[in-house]
C-alpha cells in the first residue's frame, strides 16, 4: 500500500465536532499540508511580517483544533504554530486568546439559552398534549441592551 491508499482511522462523532482547520476526515491531510507550510522559512516571514492581520483571523481555528483535532498530527503542528504566535508577539497572541475565550463564553450562553428555550417548549407541549389543545407560547420580551 502506498501512503496515498493507506486507510484512514476515522474520528469519532464527539471528535468531528471539534470545528477546526480540518473537522472532517478526508480533509485531516489538508490541514497538516497548511500547517506544514510553516516549515518554509519565506512562508514563515512572510506570515510574521502580517501577523496582526492573520492571527486574529485564524486564531479560532489554531485554538479549536489545539484543544479537540481527532488527529495528532495535526494537534501537534497546531501547537508549534500557536507557539510561534506567542513567542513572535506575546501581546497580540494573549489579545486573540482573551476574544476567543469572550466568543466561547458568548457562545455557551446563547446555546444554555436555546437549551432552555427548547425545554420550555417541550413542557407546555407535553402539558398541553394529553388534552390535545393547540399549544400557544407568549413571547418573551428581550433583555438585551442597545450596543452602542
Amino acid at each position: 500500500m502506498t501512503p496515498r491508499s493507506a486507510p484512514r482511522r476515522s474520528p469519532s462523532p464527539q471528535q468531528k465536532n471539534g470545528d477546526g482547520l480540518a473537522p472532517l476526515v478526508p480533509l485531516d491531510g489538508v490541514a497538516e499540508r497548511a500547517l506544514f507550510l510553516w516549515n518554509n522559512d519565506h512562508i514563515e516571514n512572510l506570515i510574521k511580517q502580517n501577523r496582526k492581520v492573520i492571527l486574529p483571523i485564524i486564531f479560532p481555528a489554531l485554538e479549536k483544533n489545539a484543544r479537540k483535532h481527532w488527529n495528532q498530527a495535526v494537534q501537534s503542528l497546531t501547537l508549534n504554530v500557536r507557539k510561534i504566535f506567542s513567542d513572535v508577539d506575546p501581546e497580540l497572541f494573549e489579545e486573540c486568546l482573551l476574544k476567543f475565550q469572550e466568543d466561547e463564553a458568548q457562545e455557551e450562553e446563547t446555546k444554555m439559552k436555546r437549551e432552555a428555550t427548547w425545554k420550555r417548549l417541550e413542557e407546555i407541549a407535553a402539558m398541553k398534549a394529553a388534552s390535545n389543545e393547540p399549544v400557544l407560547v407568549p413571547l418573551r420580551t428581550s433583555t438585551k441592551t442597545p450596543s452602542g
